[in-house]
């Protein structure tokens, strides 16, 4: 099972950015979905993540700018980021969390925000 994230890049104070991250190789629908995010010089961090009910979660620093949504057929997951600021900037992390409790990670897609 792999998953690729896709979507960073540069963007000024005030931009949007549009993460996604599709699962391939898997016979099952993961349980749960989401994002996490690692700054330089710190730990990774819950962004959002989405349970297979629809469920979601968000980290307190991004409710209201960030909405997180998933297309549950294709083991797909998106990350809509609005009015972004530059304590946004890390690396973002696509997870997956699967019915057998295995975690599988992407391979991170760098968010800078400019100020």
């Amino acid at each position: 099972v792999q998953l690729q994230a896709s979507g960073g890049g540069l963007v000024q104070t005030g931009g949007s950015l549009r993460l996604s991250c599709a699962a391939t190789g898997s016979s099952f629908s993961f349980d749960s979905m989401g994002w996490y995010r690692q700054g330089s010089g710190n730990q990774r961090e819950l962004v959002a993540v989405i349970a297979k009910s629809g469920t979601t979660e968000y980290a307190d620093s991004v409710k209201g700018r960030f909405s997180i949504v998933r297309d549950g057929a294709k083991n797909t997951v998106y990350l809509q980021m609005n009015n972004l600021k530059p304590v946004d900037s890390a690396v973002y992390y696509c997870n997956g969390k699967s019915p057998f409790r295995a975690n599988y990670w992407g391979q991170g897609t760098l968010v800078t925000v400019s100020s």
